[in-house]
């Protein structure tokens, strides 16, 4: 990492950073992608309880992981300030904490998975199947919240390319792990959905050991000692890390389960094909929000940077990279989807009455398209700030007590059913990209007074 000086070096820069950020998401998204696809061609139930599943568990899962993320501004500002001798011991108690909170995830499940399934009123093979898929994928919590601690270490270095060779080799394990248990190959029983799920436990293992291999062959990660200097677990450094990571936690969530939480109230309003459908158009507009959601996480690793180096000007600039390409690049995505809607409907389904109902929803989903890659953006900005309270009450205020009313009025009480749900998120991603580019303003103002303050005691 440097400081780049002209507009060429930034955008030069920036791009080295964003792209292997960009094929991880991508990569790590083409996971939960394929176990909706390959799920959805052995029934509409399978696919149906998978939906209902990853949806229970993608909320908490980016909300936990949205607290492990504290760990890319604390890293990026440490090395703007030349700190580098208290990362190792930053990195080894961020393990420490998200070793204790994986334990505590899944001991609510073990205790609160079974009456949260029971009051959705499912199918009972649709029940069956989301139980099952959730209980195979448990087995991969503890490791991937280890992951996601030693990836955010690695990417606040600069060092995404070590993330994209892991997700790389990663994919095609997870392919055909699901092609051997959701189908049945290779002499595995044939488990459907809950085979997807159990596939994505492993799969959890599996990125782990290779980021624990990586931490321990590579000279510039080796030299951190990570795994062995283990420093004595510090409650003050944990209460440090979780004022940090708790907003950015809760912001993510709140933004995340406002899709989750549309699935199970479609669950329980209306049919399985609904249902099927519903996850159908979610699962291909989130594959294509993983690109502003990669150029949101290169701008809090570029903004951190340039932030604890006081370069104020070159966060700005970056700021305006990110956030920019972003909404062109969703512009151009709703143009594609608008065309070629049924054909990709029909990849996750064979189902004709999924498929046209799918269609359906990718059509309203363009309306949240833009606004959605202007909150992300803007989200990853201000978290390069360490700006992150105000944002969890703007995310709070804009997803949960705008957004989910609006839709569920709209779905319960007119005639538009299921696609008010879906008129309901598109206004709270509106609502949340406005409050955070007021936010956004306020904060560099604030920054810019306080980089004039420090230059005139020195």
């Amino acid at each position: 990492m440097y400081h780049a000086e002209t507009w060429n070096e930034k955008i030069k820069l920036f791009l080295q950073v964003l792209w292997p950020i960009m094929v991880t998401q991508i990569g790590l998204y083409a996971m939960n992608l394929t176990d909706t696809m390959m799920s959805g061609r052995v029934g509409t139930d399978d696919l149906a309880g998978v939906a209902i599943g990853s949806n229970i568990w993608m909320p908490v899962f980016t909300g936990i992981n949205g607290i492990m993320l504290a760990i890319t501004p604390i890293v990026s500002h440490l090395l703007g300030q030349g700190k580098k001798e208290k990362i190792s011991y930053s990195v080894t108690q961020a393990l420490y904490l998200a070793a204790i909170i994986a334990v505590i995830i899944l001991l609510i499940g073990i205790f609160f998975l079974e009456p949260i399934l029971s009051l959705m009123s499912l199918a009972p093979n649709v029940e069956y199947i989301a139980f099952h898929y959730l209980l195979g994928l448990s087995i991969g919590i503890v490791p991937l919240f280890l992951y996601n601690v030693l990836r955010n270490f690695f990417d606040a270095q600069g060092f995404t390319q070590i993330t994209m060779i892991i997700t790389i080799l990663a994919v095609p394990v997870n392919i055909f792990l699901n092609y051997c248990l959701v189908f049945g190959h290779f002499g595995f029983p044939r488990l459907g959905g809950v085979g997807a799920g159990y596939t994505t436990g492993f799969t959890y293992w599996f990125i782990l050991i290779i980021s624990i291999l990586i931490s321990f062959k590579i000279g510039k990660i080796r030299n951190y000692k990570i795994g062995k200097v283990w420093f004595k677990p510090s409650i003050k450094t944990w209460r440090e890390q979780l004022s940090i990571g708790i907003p950015i936690g809760l912001t993510i969530f709140f933004e995340s389960s406002i899709f989750a939480v549309v699935t199970l109230l479609v669950g329980m309003m209306f049919s399985t094909i609904t249902v099927a459908a519903n996850q159908v158009a979610f699962s291909f507009t989130s594959l294509l929000f993983m690109i502003p959601l990669s150029l949101s996480m290169a701008m809090t690793i570029m903004i951190g940077y340039s932030v604890g180096g006081r370069r104020l000007d070159n966060a700005k600039k970056y700021s305006l990279l990110g956030v920019i390409g972003g909404m062109a690049f969703m512009g151009f995505a709703s143009i594609f989807l608008l065309f070629f809607k049924e054909q990709i409907a029909a990849i996750y389904s064979n189902d004709p009455q999924v498929i046209l109902l799918a269609a359906n929803f990718f059509v309203i989903a363009i309306f949240y398209q833009i606004s959605d890659a202007a909150q992300a953006g803007l989200q990853g900005v201000l978290r390069g700030y360490k700006d992150v309270k105000i944002p969890f009450i703007i995310a709070f205020i804009s997803y949960w007590v705008i957004g989910i009313p609006v839709g569920y009025g709209l779905a319960a009480f007119t005639e538009l059913e299921a696609y008010g749900f879906w008129l309901g998120i598109s206004v709270g991603l509106t609502a949340a990209a406005i409050g955070f580019y007021i936010r956004l303003k306020t904060i560099h103002h604030k920054e810019k007074e306080k980089q004039v303050g420090i230059s005139e005691l020195s």
